[in-house]
């Protein structure tokens, strides 16, 4: 193995295949065939299509469709934020990319997916024992669908960041290339496992340093423990500091609009007062959703004040709140976000989900596909003040979080990161799908990969006219943007 390479995805993976799989049964047989018999519906070679014809609807036009649910005056902040680059826009246009998914072809193969599964959306957090943890940490958009959605959304993201970078042709198709592949020999592997192995499989920080070890180069080392220090300061005591100060003996949440503004800046006194009262409420039926010994944790902590805060680029426009709790004493604070949970961008070509509010709808989809959730992720459902009911899931704010940076990546790095991401989508995708058919769909060679690879750069061209158009609409006025915000 050359230094700064990966041979094969076992070098990050912490589970190994049983050495001696024992007698197979007839049902696992089933499995097997099902997955090579949807090579037939599907062809593996059939995933380079991308062929958008004049009938494609015009992404600028999609994305305007959003904005009525959407808080108006945010929206020029959200077109400002994906106006800034081809990755930006990318980041923001899941269901511009949805769209284009539902007319390729498709094995019929499902699991539950992310629906926005690029390459920002990994990332490291804090599990409840503790340890540092690699997985996938965006669910807005997640619905049972099928598993490739997730694998090209992937695909085309580190296309596309590739060439932020100016990285070669070549040295793209190989970043691409090694997550795919690792995508398919991790479901494969994840195949031959056993139901609680694959449950229990994860990637931790210590971990993922001991692999990184054998085959990085020192210096890629060093900005990966520093990822990993950071992320480790980035708790709720550190929001604290960095987001409240003390207002007449109490602390308060600071204004920095239009990113972050005080619920009392936002309304007038009497309905902030309302606002401030109902939360209580709302947050009572937030409560519900929680196991026992949490709601007896939450129960330690004081509601103390509320802001709402701009978050992400595709989500810029919904509603979002940091929390800010008091435990036992000014120094025990605790920050939670409540985020509103929209219908998923996936419903309108997949069906609708089952789950009646959509908090629960992206709690159930995170908890299936991460291995480990945070200890205060829930939901509730909101009447608001103007009477309109919705829907929010609710986790901390801030819990060692940190995702890697494109900007200044090389591509070593991100091939690595890469394998790390397409190992994590696949053990995510097996906790939910039939893994042993969808490992005999994508069989031993490298057909798959190479297709997708094929898609990818298809894909990429595509997002980057899309980013023009979107460029050209904000210097005609069709579209009001905000930008540098």
């Amino acid at each position: 193995m050359g230094k700064g390479t990966l041979s094969s995805v076992r070098a990050i993976e912490p589970t190994r295949r049983r050495k001696e799989a024992g007698p197979r049964t007839a049902a696992w047989h089933d499995r097997v065939a099902l997955g090579k018999q949807a090579r037939l519906h599907a062809p593996l070679e059939d995933h380079a299509i991308f062929d958008p014809t004049e009938l494609r609807a015009d992404p600028v036009e999609l994305l305007g469709r959003q904005g009525p649910s959407r808080v108006a005056e945010l929206l020029p902040v959200r077109y400002g934020r994906m106006v800034s680059s081809p990755f930006a826009f990318y980041r923001g246009a899941a269901l511009v990319m949805a769209a284009d998914l539902a007319t390729t072809p498709s094995p019929g193969l499902r699991v539950q997916v992310c629906g926005d599964a690029h390459l920002s959306n990994f990332g490291f957090y804090a599990s409840p024992e503790r340890r540092l943890v690699f997985d996938l940490n965006d669910f807005d958009e997640t619905l049972p669908g099928p598993f490739e959605w997730d694998v090209k959304r992937l695909a085309a993201s580190l296309e596309i960041a590739a060439r932020s970078q100016s990285f070669r042709r070549k040295e793209a198709r190989s970043i691409v290339l090694a997550a795919v592949r690792s995508y398919r020999e991790s479901m494969r592997a994840f195949a031959t496992m056993p139901n609680l192995q694959v449950w229990y499989a994860r990637v931790d920080a210590e971990n993922l340093m001991t692999r990184l070890r054998q085959v990085a180069r020192p210096e890629r080392l060093l900005r990966v423990e520093s990822l990993i220090a950071t992320a480790k300061t980035k708790d709720s005591m550190q929001a604290f500091r960095k987001l409240t100060r003390e207002v007449d003996g109490q602390r308060r949440i600071i204004s920095d609009p239009p990113l972050i503004v005080p619920a009392e800046e936002l309304l007038p006194a009497a309905d902030a007062q309302q606002l401030h009262e109902r939360t209580g409420e709302l947050l009572a039926a937030y409560r519900e959703s929680l196991i026992s010994d949490r709601k007896h944790l939450l129960d330690q902590y004081r509601f103390v004040h509320m802001a709402r805060k701009v978050v992400g680029v595709g989500s810029v426009g919904t509603r979002a709140w940091i929390l800010l709790f008091e435990g036992l004493d000014g120094e025990d604070p605790l920050f939670l976000q409540a985020k509103e949970a929209q219908s998923s961008v996936l419903e309108q070509y997949l069906g609708i989900s089952e789950y009646a509010n959509h908090g629960e709808r992206v709690v159930s989809g995170q908890r299936m596909m991460q291995a480990a959730s945070d200890i205060f992720l829930g939901w509730q459902r909101t009447n608001g003040l103007d009477g309109v009911d919705r829907d929010y899931y609710l986790r901390q704010l801030r819990d060692w979080k940190a995702s890697a940076e494109v900007e200044g990546s090389l591509p070593e790095g991100m091939s690595l990161y890469g394998q790390v991401c397409g190992w994590t989508l696949a053990r995510a995708h097996a906790r939910s799908g039939d893994r042993v058919a969808i490992g005999a769909y994508l069989g031993k060679r490298d057909v798959f990969d190479h297709a997708v690879a094929e898609f990818a750069t298809a894909y990429a061209d595509q997002n980057e006219r899309d980013h023009g158009a979107l460029r050209a609409a904000i210097d005609d006025g069709r579209v009001e943007a905000l930008e540098g915000v």
